[in-house]
């Protein structure tokens, strides 16, 4: 029997339901209101179900509704829906991504870039404002040990063709000394020049950042993701100062015995919980991020933001052991008198274990970026199925990708999982490698038979139950978005997705467009057209590039 498309509980209409009335009352009332409902031009079938009445929408009129709101909207199709209509248009700042010059771009930096670009490209497509900022570790002691080591093992020429893994290199040999006191000495030196802004040191310092933020640049396109601004901890220098005085001005800043600088965050002021904002040596916090230890950098980075861009929504993208971090960054803005500190968010991620190349840890993005592509090019090389593909290489990384970015959002995101290179890259299964599939199969049938034009389109033709599956899937797509823009997780546009590919899938087959009467071709053609347009656009969203070909 056929799956009705709208379903109404009869106990969600009664007065007085109380969970003892019993199973089959309630089917018998849904029996009577059945029988009193009519039906017409829009309802073709009322029927009762146990304690529900189902209702049939007329097949035609169905299909001509979702094929034409996807052929009108096309890659607005969801987008336009009334859901949407009394959701205000706002301007979001999203920080992701964020690595740290000269050290490893960890497993955490390529989730927050992930995450981070699908919440920028939903927003985008949902009509917001976004501006995307990479707020890069560009400050700091550990730029005294490089600029020392630079002196020592640094070449120029590395530094121009391989800035990221060059100083990395320079960093880790330079590290070995770092517990010599000559050493730390000349490093302390540095960093001191540094802060004073002496012109040859910032010099040095400022060509580390630059080829730095080129190679960045670069791979990044690989992902297919970009930013609008590079940030970073250097820029708050001065900025960390006011922040400073303004603390002290409204005594919030107290000091402990031991001369160390803490703001209260306790309910009743009674210091049961504190947050360390400045050494006892008087300098300000920023080794990385840690726990409980805030630094006046990142209080001045949230308030120029809002200067600079007075933006509605403020979204900090990194992995949950951070959420310490950024409940006491909002509450330390909230009792500066930043009210709007109640619109900061921090979106939070899970850690993913056992992610490594056939070299070993992941140290670098583009190590992750290769290996993905050797390992598919080396898939798609050992199956029989394989069309010569114009471009392999650019298909193997674009079908990667999918496969990476689908294994990392098919749960929640605060989950930690266990990373497979099998699982991801499996080309069956609710996989990325699936989803592509799905796609360029779909694809090369319009390039077959041509487009279908839907004026032309005999609806009725559209009767079977694989036929309708599809159909019923289409016209729920705005409300995955909606689900996805209210949480932003992107587990609901995942799963949509690959539901949808399954049910093509099957409709492929049963379904052929070739042999088939002409009109009936032309209408199996339109369906298969608006399930490829659909399955484009949520794959975009995630920040997956479809491939036409595999």
């Amino acid at each position: 029997r056929h799956v009705a498309d709208f379903q109404l509980s009869i106990a969600s209409v009664i007065e007085n339901s109380s969970s003892d009335c019993l199973a089959q009352d309630l089917h018998l009332q849904a029996e009577q209101l059945a029988e009193r409902l009519k039906c017409d031009s829009v309802v073709s079938e009322i029927s009762a179900g146990p304690g529900t009445v189902n209702f049939t929408i007329n097949r035609e009129l169905l299909a001509k509704t979702v094929l034409q709101q996807v052929w009108k909207d096309g890659s607005e199709y969801g987008v336009k829906s009334e859901l949407f209509s009394t959701v205000p248009r706002q301007k979001a700042v999203i920080e992701f991504s964020s690595p740290n010059i000269a050290k490893k771009f960890h497993i955490g930096h390529l989730r927050s870039t992930i995450v981070g670009n699908f919440i920028a490209n939903l927003k985008v497509a949902l009509g917001h404002e976004v501006v995307r900022i990479n707020y890069l570790g560009d400050w700091g002691m550990q730029f005294g040990l490089l600029g020392v080591g630079f002196q020592s093992f640094g070449n120029k020429e590395k530094l121009k063709s391989s800035p990221l893994q060059h100083l990395f290199e320079v960093y880790v040999q330079i590290n070995k000394a770092a517990e010599d006191e000559n050493t730390k000495k000349l490093a302390k030196d540095f960093f001191r020049k540094l802060e004073e802004r002496d012109e040859q040191t910032l010099s040095i310092w400022k060509q580390f950042r630059d080829l730095s933020i080129e190679e960045y640049i670069r791979i990044y396109k690989r992902l297919g993701v970009h930013f609008d601004e590079y940030s970073g901890e250097s820029f708050y220098q001065e900025k960390a100062q006011e922040v400073l005085k303004m603390l002290e001005d409204k005594g919030l800043l107290q000091k402990t015995i031991k001369g160390t600088g803490i703001v209260d965050l306790s309910e009743n002021k009674d210091l049961s919980t504190v947050s360390t904002v400045m050494r006892s040596d008087g300098t300000s916090l920023y080794i990385t991020r840690q726990f409980l230890i805030i630094s006046f950098r990142d209080l001045a980075a949230a308030i120029d933001r809002m200067n600079k861009h007075s933006w509605d929504t403020m979204i900090y993208v990194t992995d949950k052991s951070q959420s310490n971090h950024f409940q006491h960054l909002f509450q330390i803005l909230k009792l500066m008198g930043y009210d709007w500190a109640e619109r900061c968010q921090h979106v939070s991620f899970g850690l993913v274990q056992g992610m490594k190349t056939r070299r070993g840890e992941v140290v670098f993005l583009e190590d992750v970026l290769n290996e993905v592509r050797s390992r598919m090019l080396q898939n798609m090389a050992s199956t029989k199925t394989t069309k010569e593909v114009q471009n392999p290489v650019e298909t193997a990384e674009k079908v990667g990708l999918a496969a990476l970015i689908i294994q990392d959002f098919r749960g929640l995101l605060s989950s930690d999982y266990q990373f497979s290179w099998d699982r991801a890259l499996q080309s069956r299964g609710d996989t990325g490698v699936f989803l592509q599939y799905t796609h360029a199969r779909l694809h090369s049938l319009e390039q077959m038979h041509g487009n279908a034009e839907l004026t032309d389109v005999n609806v009725a033709c559209l009767q079977e139950p694989d036929a309708i599956s599809v159909l019923q899937h289409l016209l729920r797509y705005d409300e995955v978005l909606y689900r996805s823009s209210q949480d932003l997780q992107p587990k609901h546009i995942v799963s949509y997705l690959l539901t949808l590919s399954h049910l093509a899938a099957v409709a492929h087959k049963t379904l052929p467009v070739k042999g088939s009467a002409p009109d009936v071709a032309q209408a199996r053609l339109c369906l298969f057209q608006a399930a490829r347009s659909v399955l484009a656009n949520g794959m975009k969203l995630l920040g997956i590039t479809p491939v036409t070909q595999m």
